[in-house]
C-alpha cells in the first residue's frame, strides 16, 4: 500500500518491532521473496530530483542484477528464491497505478522547465521514463529476457543458488508482485506436510506487506528493507555495499505478540473465547479504514492523527457485545462490522463539534450565518420540484425531511430574536452536521442532491472494497474488473443498514497488457506505447482523448505531503472500458511480431541445479554479458492457476513450540508487565510524539541477586543477551560495583567451560575507585538504551555480565585427523545487565553440511588460504594428500604473486597529503572572521522577502555544505573534524575567496546578523533595483556547478588516504602487474594454519590477532560475493564502530571488478569490507621480519575493554601472537633482540671509558656540555652501527637455514655497576613491550648471582634505564614515588561494613581461587597514586628524552569518536606527528601514542636533530619535586647512578 506513516507509526508505537540490523546479524531463512518493482524503480531512477541524471540500460541491469546478488548473499535463503515482477494488476488498483502515473509524468515536465528556465543545460540524452516500469513496454521485455540470463547464470554457476529452487514470476504473469507471493505461501501453507517452522524474509516494508505477511500466519516471518529515514531528502546514492547497508528486519513474531498486549483488555471479557488469530484478522480489517491502493481513506481518519489507537480503542469497547469478530477468515460479518462502524461513527460528531467551534467563531466575525446552508437547501428544494414533490419553505423556518429507516431529522433555522434553548441548540448542531457533510459530498463529488439514494450507493460501495481487499488479502483475486468508483469515502455516520448486503463479485479476466498501459499511461509517456496506439492519446478526433488531460488538478484532501494528494483525473469505468477496446480494435491487426509478443499472458517459471543438464545459453547482450558455455539450469513452467488455493481453506493454527531459533525474537523468555506511555523512544533519529508500548522487566522471584551466585553459575558459559533482539554470548567477568570474578585465561584460548568436570580458572578482585565508577557509567548506559530504543524498562541493576558476541563457527582440527565446528568469540567485551540476559533455552541451528575429517574438510582443488608462516595470506589448493594426512598436514600448492612496493610512498605520503588549517588562519588569509568561515563552510538558508515580514516558508541554503556536525560527517579533501575544531584545505580557501568576490554582500549581512538563523532577501539586497530572488538563484546555480557539490561526504570516524595518495597506490600497482611474476609453492602444511572459505564460517575472523593500517595490503577470502576471492588490494580507509564486526575497511583492489565501488579511485575497483573478509598480508610480513615499518595514521579495531585489552598495548610492529602462527615464531623475534643485546655489550665499547670520562667525576660539568654531545654521538652512532649489521648478517642466516628449535633467553637483572654509555644510550636504544608495566624501585643491591653476570636482556636494560632516569630526576606519573608496603597496606579497605559485604565474595574466592589446602588472600584495590604513576609512565619518558635532545616538550592533543573512542596525537617539534590507537580514555591514549612516539624514535635512530650547546629545551623543564633522595652509593661504596644536581642559573651533571 506504500504508506510509510504506517511503518512509523507502529515502528514508534512498538519499538522492539524494527530491529537495525547489520548484515553478520541476519538470522538464517528458509525462503526469500523479491517485490521486484522497487528494485527495478531504486536502479533506475534514485533521484526523480536531479534532471541532470542520465543512465543506460545496460547499467540498470547490471545495477539489478548486483542488487539480486547482494540481497541473496545477506539472507541465503536454503530453499526457495522467489523474484515477482508486478505484471497486469486488478481494476481496483489500476485507478491508483494511473494516478501516480499522470503526476510523476506532470512533476518531472515541471522539473525540467524550471531548470530551462535557469538557464542549465540539460544533456542530449532523453531522460529515463519511470513510467516504463509497466507491464507491457519494451523495456520490461528486455527486462526479463535479462533476468532469465542472470538466473540461468547464477544457478549453473554460483554453488549457493544451485541447493535452492529459484522462481520467476515476471511482468507477463497477472498480479501484482506481493500478492503473487502471497499466492505461493498459501499454497505452500495448504500442502500436507507443510513445516509450520519454516522461516520466511520478504524484502520491502510497506505497510501492505505487513498485513499480507500476517494474514499468512506464520510465526517465523521477517520483513527486510534497507534502513528508513524520515525528514531527511533522498538518498542519490543507488547502490552501496551489502557491508556498509543498514537494514531494518521488522519481525512479525513481535508484532503478533504486541497486537496481543494492545487488546489485552479483552482477555478479561472474552475469557476462552478470546482468540489471537482472531484478533489479528481483525488488527488487518481495522488497517484498511485509513485507507490504501483500492479505497480512500476515511474522512478525518489520518495516521499522524491518531486514527489507529481511535480504531482499536472503540474496537476493545463493541467487541464484547458483537458474539464473534469481524474478519471471519477474509469474509466480512457485515452483522457485526456494521455495529463497529456505528460506534465509530461517534468520531464523525466529535470532530464536527470542534469544528462548529470554528465555524460560530467565524460567523460572529463575518456574518452570512446560513448562507451555505440556504444555498444546499434551495439546490434540493430545486431538485424536489423537479421530482413532482412537495416542499414547503418558510422565510422563518425550513424543515427537511429524511426518510431513513431508522430516525428522521428536523433542520430548524432560527431568528437571532429567538431565544435558543438546549434542545434547539441542539438542533442547530445537528443542522449544520448535516449541512457539513452535504458540502463535502457535493464539492468533493459533485453532486448537486445528497439523497438516501445517493448515500446508500456510497455506503454499499464503501463495504464492497472493504470485502473485496479481504477477499485479495486472504483468497487472492475474486473480481479482475471491480474497482472503488469514487476519489473520496463517504462518512462513517454515513455507512449504515448493510448488514443485509448481499456482495458477490464477478471474477472476469485479467487486462491485456497494452490494454493496460491505455488505461494507466498519460500522453507524456505514448512513446513506451505501440506506435499504431499513440495517436489515440493525442489526437483531437481520438474517442478517448478525453482520458487523457494534458491539465489536472490535485487535492490533499486532509493530507500533508504532495505525493498523498488524490490526482483529480477520469475513471476508466465500465462504459469507457468498452469505449477503450472498441478504439484499440481497429489498430491491434498492425502490431508487429515482437509487438504481439509483448501483449500476452505467460507463466511462472521455475529454475533449478541440474548436473546433468549441459547447454550453451546464448546472451541478447553478449557485449555487456557473455554466453554461459555450459549452462545446468533446468525450466520448468508453472500453470497459472497451479497455487490456486479454495477459499474456504483456513490456515493451520501451530503453537510455537519452545525451541528458539535464533534471530526470530519473541518477548516470552522474560518476565515483564506492559503498559502504554508517551516517553519519546528513539526509533528513526527523533523521539517519537505518540504512545509507546513499554515493558517493564519485573524483578526476579529468587530475591536478591548475589554476584558470587551469578559468577557460579554463568561464568565461562553461553548466553543469549540483548533481549529480545537475543543473540549468543560467552560470558567473561561478573561484577556488582565492587567484586569482580572474571576468567584467567592464557592469550588467545575462549573456551566455553561447560561442563561440571572442567570449572573456569577464575581470578577474584575488588574494584578501584575508577572501576567502580566505570561499572556505573556502565550501568547508566545500558538502562539508558533500553529505555530508550526498545521500550524496556530494566529498573535496578545489582549485577553485570561482560562477554563476548558469538561471530560465527569455524572447523577446528583435533587429534586423530578429526575437525569439530566450534564457536567463535570475538575480542571485544561488552556489559549486559543480568535481568536481560536469557539463560537455559534451546537454540536452533541450521543443520547445514557439516566435515567430521581433514579429508572430508580439504578434499583435493580445495581452495584455501595461509594464515601462518611462511606465505601469510598466500591462497593455494589442496592436492592429494592421502600419504601425508595420516601425520596431520596438507599439501598445498600456493601462488605467491609479486607485491607493489609501498614503503617509498608511505615515508613520502605527506607530499601528497592534503593539508587542513584551523579555521582562524583561513579567516586571516582571507581577511574575514573565523565567525565567517564556520557559517558559510556550513549550512545558511536566506528566505523570501525581509525580516519584518517574510514571504512563505520557502529557504534556499547558499552555504557550501562542507561540514556536518549532528550527523558527524565531513568531506575529504575539504575538511577534517578532530575533538577541539575543524580543519579546512587550501580547496576551502580558494572556494571561498571566490564566493567573497562573487557576493560579498552576502558576508556582510551575516556578519551583521550573527545571531540570525535564517536571513531575507530583501535585507540582502535592499535596493529596488536589486532582485534578491535572482541573486539567490545565481548563487545556489553557481554552487551546482562548482566541483564540490558533487563531492561525497564521509564519516568523520573514516580515517582515509586523500586522492592523490590512492594515485599513487594505483600507479605503483600497475608496476607491479608488468612483471607478472607469481611463484608456485608446493609445502604440506598443518591444517590449523590454513583456512578454508566457508559459508558456515562467514563472519569468523580468520586472524583475530591482526591489526589494521593504512597502506595495508589484504586479500579478500570470502567466497560467492562481490569481490573475486583472492583479489588482493591496499587498505584507503578504516571507518571504527562500537563493535569489531561493524568496522569497514575501504580497500582499492588490485583489479577491477563487477559492482566495484570508485572510492577515491579512477576505475570502479574499491569496496568496503569487513574484518571477516580480509586477511592481512602486511600482519603477515610484520610477524616474519619484525621490521621496523613507517606506517600511516593507525586506527586499529575497537579495544575490547579497559579490564581486558592489555595484550593491545602492544607496538606498531608488534602484534599479539595469532593462534594460528607457531610459537616459534614469536619467540624467534625476541631471541633475535637478545642475541643482538648480548653481542653489543659483548663487542660493544670498551669495558674502560675513555679517560676524560673519568676525569670528570665528581666534578660539576658546567662547562662540558660538547663532551657530553660527543659522548651521546659516539655510543649512538656506534651501537647502531653494531645494530645494522648484525641484522644484515642475520637475514643472510635466515635465507640459508631456519634452526630446528629457539629458547628464549632468560632476563637478567641489572647489574650493580654500569658505564654513563649505558645510561646514555637508554633514551636512543630503549626497546619497549606494550603490555609491560613499571616494576617497583628495584630492592637493596646484592652481591651479584651467577644468573646476573650474563649480559642484559633488553626489556631489562630498558626498564632498569627507565627506573633509574626516574629516580634520577624524580619523575613518574604522579609526581611522587611509589607507595611503599606500609602504604599500600593502610590503602586497603579495612572497615568492617565493607569486609561484610565482600565475606560471601570472598568465600567462592576461596574455592576459585586457590587448591585445596592454601589459604585464600583478596588482592586489595590498587592505589590510585599507583594506578597515576603506571599511566604517566611513557608520556614522563618521552617528554625527558624530549628536551635530552633540545626539543620542546611533545604537544598532545585528541581527536574524539562520537561513538566514544579517543585518539591522542603527539606533535613534537622535529616536525614528527604520531598517532596512538582508539582508546576508552584520555589517559589511555596519551600513554599509547607516547609509547607508540618512543618506538618511533628508536627506529629513526641518528637522524634526530642534535640540541643546541646551551641546552635552550631545558629551560623550559622544571625542578623535580622535593622529596628524599634515594641513595647515591651502595653498600659496598660503588656509585650506582648519574645524579642531576640544580645550581642556579645552570643545570650541571654529576657523577
Amino acid at each position: 500500500m506504500g504508506v510509510p506513516k504506517f511503518y512509523r507509526w507502529i515502528s514508534e508505537r512498538y519499538p522492539c518491532l524494527s530491529e537495525v540490523v547489520k548484515e553478520h546479524k541476519i538470522p538464517e531463512f528458509d525462503n526469500l521473496y523479491l517485490d521486484m518493482n522497487g528494485i527495478i524503480h531504486q536502479c533506475s531512477h534514485p533521484n526523480d530530483e536531479d534532471v541532470h541524471f542520465r543512465i543506460s540500460e545496460e547499467k540498470i541491469f547490471a545495477d539489478i542484477f548486483h542488487y539480486l546478488e547482494v540481497l541473496f548473499r545477506i539472507i541465503k535463503p536454503r530453499k526457495v528464491f522467489f523474484m515477482a515482477v508486478d505484471g497486469v494488476a486488478p481494476r481496483a488498483k489500476m485507478n491508483q497505478q494511473r494516478g501516480r502515473r499522470f503526476r510523476s509524468a506532470k512533476e518531472a515536465e515541471e522539473k525540467i522547465k524550471k531548470a530551462l528556465d535557469k538557464g542549465e543545460v540539460l544533456p542530449t540524452e532523453a531522460r529515463f521514463d519511470s513510467n516504463c516500469i509497466t507491464p507491457g513496454t519494451d523495456f520490461m521485455a528486455r527486462l526479463q529476457e535479462q533476468l532469465k540470463y542472470f538466473v540461468h547464470n547464477k544457478v549453473s554457476t554460483d554453488k549457493l543458488w544451485q541447493n535452492v529452487k529459484v522462481f520467476l514470476s515476471g511482468h507477463e504473469t497477472p498480479g501484482e508482485g506481493e500478492h503473487k507471493i502471497m499466492e505461493f505461501i498459501r499454497s505452500e501453507n495448504a500442502k500436507p506436510n507443510h513445516d509450520p517452522n519454516t522461516r520466511h524474509c520478504l524484502y520491502g516494508l510497506d505497510a501492505d506487506l505487513i498485513m499480507l505477511g500476517l494474514t499468512s500466519h506464520e510465526h517465523n516471518f521477517s520483513l527486510l528493507r534497507e534502513e528508513v529515514r524520515f525528514g531527511g531528502k533522498k538518498s542519490q546514492k543507488r547502490i552501496t555495499a551489502p557491508e556498509e547497508t543498514t537494514f531494518h528486519l521488522l519481525h512479525l513474531s513481535l508484532m503478533r505478540e504486541y497486537i496481543d498486549y494492545e487488546f489485552s483488555e479483552l482477555k478479561r471479557h472474552l475469557g476462552s473465547d478470546y482468540d489471537l488469530e482472531r484478533i489479528i484478522d481483525d488488527w488487518i480489517l481495522m488497517g484498511f479504514l485509513v485507507g490504501n491502493d483500492f479505497i480512500p481513506h476515511l474522512p478525518h481518519l489520518h495516521i499522524n492523527l491518531d486514527a489507529l489507537p481511535l480504531l482499536y480503542k472503540t474496537y476493545v469497547s463493541v467487541l464484547p457485545s458483537l458474539g464473534g469478530y469481524l474478519n471471519e477468515n477474509g469474509y466480512l460479518n457485515l452483522r457485526n462490522f456494521e455495529k463497529y462502524l456505528e460506534k465509530l461513527s461517534e468520531f464523525d460528531r466529535e470532530h464536527f463539534s470542534e469544528v462548529f467551534v470554528d465555524l460560530k467563531w467565524f460567523e460572529s466575525k463575518v456574518g452570512n450565518k446560513y448562507l451555505n446552508e440556504s444555498a444546499g437547501l434551495a439546490a434540493e428544494q430545486e431538485a424536489a420540484i423537479q421530482a413532482g414533490r412537495k416542499t414547503e419553505v418558510d422565510s422563518l423556518q425550513i424543515v427537511v425531511s429524511n426518510k431513513l429507516k431508522d430516525s428522521s431529522i428536523h433542520l430548524t433555522t432560527l431568528t437571532s430574536s429567538e431565544k435558543v434553548t438546549e434542545q434547539e441548540k441542539d438542533d442547530v448542531f445537528e443542522t449544520e452536521f448535516r449541512q457539513y457533510k452535504r458540502t463535502y459530498y457535493m464539492t468533493k463529488m459533485g453532486v448537486d442532491v445528497v439523497s438516501d439514494e445517493f448515500l446508500a450507493k456510497q455506503a454499499k460501495c464503501y463495504v464492497e472494497g472493504i470485502q473485496w481487499i479481504l477477499h485479495y488479502y486472504y483468497h487472492g483475486v475474486q473480481s479482475w474488473s471491480w474497482y472503488y468508483p469514487f476519489h473520496y469515502a463517504p462518512f462513517l455516520s454515513d455507512i449504515r443498514n448493510i448488514s443485509e448486503l448481499k456482495l458477490t463479485f464477478d471474477l472476469g479476466k485479467p487486462f491485456m497488457p497494452f490494454q493496460q498501459l491505455l488505461a494507466v499511461l498519460p500522453a507524456a509517456s505514448k512513446e513506451l506505447l505501440p506506435e499504431g496506439y499513440r495517436d489515440l492519446m493525442t489526437s483531437p478526433n481520438s474517442p478517448i482523448i478525453e482520458y487523457y488531460p494534458l491539465d489536472f488538478k490535485t487535492d490533499l484532501n486532509g493530507k500533508q505531503q504532495e505525493w498523498e494528494a488524490v490526482v483529480l483525473i477520469p475513471f476508466i469505468d465500465e462504459v469507457k472500458k468498452t469505449c477503450l477496446l472498441a478504439a484499440m480494435e481497429p489498430f491491434s491487426s498492425k502490431l508487429t511480431k515482437e509487438e504481439k509478443a509483448r501483449n500476452r499472458h505467460s507463466e511462472c517459471a521455475m529454475y533449478s541445479y541440474d548436473p546433468d543438464t549441459d547447454f550453451t545459453y546464448a546472451s541478447s547482450l553478449p557485449k555487456l554479458f557473455p554466453n554461459i558455455v555450459h549452462c545446468h539450469a533446468r525450466e520448468v513452467q508453472i500453470p497459472m492457476d497451479a497455487w490456486h488455493v479454495p477459499s474456504d481453506h483456513v490456515s493451520k493454527r501451530v503453537d510455537r513450540s519452545n525451541l528458539y531459533f535464533c534471530g526470530f525474537p519473541t518477548l516470552h523468555h522474560i518476565k515483564h508487565k506492559f503498559y502504554k506511555k508517551k516517553s519519546g523512544v528513539v526509533v528513526f533519529q527523533q523521539s517519537s510524539r505518540g504512545e509507546n508500548m513499554i515493558l517493564d522487566i519485573l524483578p526476579s522471584q529468587d530475591g536478591e541477586t548475589i554476584c558470587d551466585h551469578v559468577a557460579a553459575d554463568l561464568l565461562g558459559k553461553p548466553v543469549f543477551v540483548n533481549w529480545p533482539h537475543l543473540e549468543e554470548a560467552r560470558v567473561i567477568a561478573v561484577s556488582d560495583g565492587e567484586t569482580k570474578f572474571a576468567l584467567e585465561e592464557p592469550p588467545g584460548v575462549q573456551q566455553v567451560y561447560d561442563r561440571p568436570s572442567s570449572p573456569p580458572p577464575t581470578k577474584v578482585s575488588y574494584l578501584s575507585d575508577k572501576e567502580q565508577k566505570d561499572w556505573v557509567k556502565d550501568v547508566q548506559g545500558i538502562t539508558e538504551h533500553f529505555f530508550k530504543r526498545k521500550g524496556i524498562a530494566v529498573n535496578e541493576t545489582t549485577v553485570l555480565l561482560y562477554g563476548q558476541m558469538l561471530t560465527g563457527r569455524k572447523y577446528v582440527p583435533k587429534a586423530c585427523g578429526v575437525v569439530e565446528l566450534e564457536k567463535q568469540w570475538a575480542k571485544q567485551v561488552l556489559p549486559f545487565a543480568y535481568q536481560t540476559v536469557v539463560k537455559d533455552i534451546k537454540a536452533f541451528y541450521s543443520s547445514l553440511t557439516c566435515f567430521k575429517s581433514l579429508d572430508e574438510l580439504f578434499p583435493p582443488s580445495t581452495t584455501v588460504f595461509m594464515v601462518g608462516s611462511p606465505y601469510y595470506g598466500a591462497m593455494g589448493e589442496v592436492q592429494d594428500s592421502q600419504d601425508v594426512i595420516k601425520d596431520g598436514r596438507i599439501r598445498v600448492v600456493f601462488s605467491v604473486p609479486h607485491e607493489p612496493q609501498l614503503e617509498h610512498l608511505i615515508q613520502n605520503q605527506h607530499k601528497y597529503s592534503v593539508k587542513y588549517c584551523p579555521g582562524y588562519v583561513l579567516a586571516s588569509r582571507l581577511g574575514v572572521s573565523s565567525y565567517l568561515v564556520s557559517r558559510f563552510s556550513g549550512s545558511i538558508f536566506i528566505g523570501r522577502g525581509s525580516k519584518k515580514n517574510p514571504c512563505g516558508e520557502q529557504r534556499a541554503n547558499v552555504g557550501l555544505n562542507l561540514k556536518f556536525n549532528k550527523k558527524n560527517e565531513e568531506v575529504p579533501g575539504y575538511t577534517k573534524r578532530t575533538e577541539k575544531e575543524w580543519l579546512y584545505s587550501a580547496a576551502v580557501e580558494e572556494l571561498l575567496a571566490e564566493y567573497l568576490d562573487r557576493f560579498s554582500e552576502v558576508f556582510d549581512a551575516v556578519s551583521r546578523n550573527s545571531h540570525d538563523d535564517v536571513f531575507y532577501e530583501d535585507d540582502i539586497w535592499p535596493g529596488e533595483d536589486q532582485n534578491g530572488a535572482e541573486k539567490v538563484a545565481e548563487i545556489t546555480s553557481w554552487l551546482k556547478s562548482h566541483p564540490v557539490s558533487s563531492t561525497s561526504r564521509a564519516s568523520c570516524d573514516l580515517q582515509v588516504l586523500d586522492s592523490a595518495i590512492v594515485e599513487k597506490i594505483e600507479e605503483a600497482v600497475e608496476k607491479t602487474k608488468v612483471k607478472k611474476s607469481t611463484k608456485k609453492v608446493r609445502v604440506t602444511v598443518k591444517p590449523h594454519l590454513l583456512f578454508r572459505p566457508l559459508e558456515q564460517q562467514q563472519g569468523v575472523v580468520p586472524d583475530p590477532d591482526a591489526e589494521y593500517r593504512l597502506f595495508d595490503r589484504v586479500v579478500n577470502i570470502r567466497e560467492s560475493f562481490t569481490v573475486p576471492l583472492g583479489h588482493r588490494g591496499t587498505i584507503i580507509g578504516i571507518k571504527g564502530a562500537d563493535r569489531e564486526a561493524e568496522v569497514l575497511y575501504e580497500v582499492l583492489f588490485d583489479e577491477e571488478f563487477a559492482g566495484g565501488l570508485n572510492i577515491r579511485c579512477t576505475s570502479p575497483r574499491g569496496y568496503r569490507l569487513p574484518p571477516c573478509a580480509l586477511i592481512n598480508l602486511s600482519h603477515g610480513t610484520r610477524l616474519d621480519h619484525g621490521s621496523h615499518k613507517l606506517t600511516a595514521i593507525v586506527k586499529p579495531q575497537p579495544a575490547t575493554s579497559a579490564n581486558f585489552n592489555m595484550q593491545r598495548l602492544a607496538g606498531l610492529n608488534h602484534s599479539p601472537r595469532s593462534p594460528f602462527v607457531p610459537t616459534q615464531v614469536s619467540i624467534q623475534s625476541k631471541e633475535e633482540y637478545s642475541n643482538v643485546w648480548q653481542s653489543l655489550q659483548k663487542t660493544g665499547p670498551p669495558s674502560q671509558p675513555p679517560a676524560h670520562w673519568h676525569n670528570n667525576v665528581g666534578v660539576l660539568m658546567s662547562n662540558k656540555q660538547n663532551d657530553l654531545l660527543n659522548v651521546r654521538n659516539f655510543n649512538e652512532i656506534y651501537i647502531q652501527r653494531k645494530m645494522k649489521n648484525y641484522l644484515c648478517n642475520e637475514k643472510k642466516k635466515m635465507k640459508t637455514s631456519t634452526p630446528s628449535s629457539l629458547q628464549r633467553t632468560q632476563p637478567i637483572r641489572f647489574k650493580q655497576t654500569q658505564t654513563s654509555a649505558d645510561i646514555f644510550m637508554l633514551p636512543y636504544l630503549k626497546i619497549s613491550q606494550g603490555n609491560q608495566q613499571t616494576p617497583p624501585p628495584p630492592a637493596p643491591p646484592e652481591e651479584p648471582s651467577n644468573q646476573s653476570d650474563g649480559p642484559l636482556s633488553p626489556q631489562s636494560f630498558a626498564m632498569k634505564g627507565t627506573l633509574v632516569l626516574k629516580e634520577m630526576l624524580k619523575i613518574d606519573g604522579a609526581g611522587k614515588g611509589s607507595p611503599t608496603s606500609q602504604e599500600s597496606a593502610d590503602a586497603a579497605p579495612s572497615a568492617g561494613q565493607q569486609q561484610n559485604r565482600r565475606r560471601s565474595s570472598k568465600k567462592l574466592a576461596a574455592k576459585i581461587n586457590n587448591p585445596p589446602g592454601e589459604s585464600v588472600t583478596l588482592a586489595p584495590p590498587a592505589p590510585a597514586a599507583s594506578a597515576h604513576a603506571a599511566l604517566g609512565g611513557k608520556v614522563s619518558e618521552l617528554a625527558c628524552f624530549c628536551v635530552g635532545v633540545g626539543m620542546a616538550p611533545p604537544d598532545f592533543s585528541f581527536i574524539r569518536n562520537r561513538q566514544g573512542p579517543v585518539v591522542c596525537q603527539v606533535k613534537l617539534s622535529n616536525g614528527l606527528m604520531i598517532h596512538g590507537p582508539q582508546c576508552q580514555s584520555e589517559n589511555e591514549a596519551k600513554e599509547k601514542a607516547a609509547f607508540f612516539a618512543l618506538q618511533r624514535l628508536n627506529s629513526l635512530g641518528s637522524g634526530l636533530p642534535l640540541p643546541p650547546h646551551l641546552y635552550p629545551g631545558m629551560a623550559q623543564m622544571h625542578p623535580p619535586p622535593m622529596g628524599a633522595m634515594p641513595p647515591v652509593f651502595s653498600q659496598q661504596g660503588q656509585c650506582v647512578a648519574l645524579i642531576v644536581c640544580i645550581r642556579e642559573p645552570q643545570w650541571c651533571l654529576c657523577v
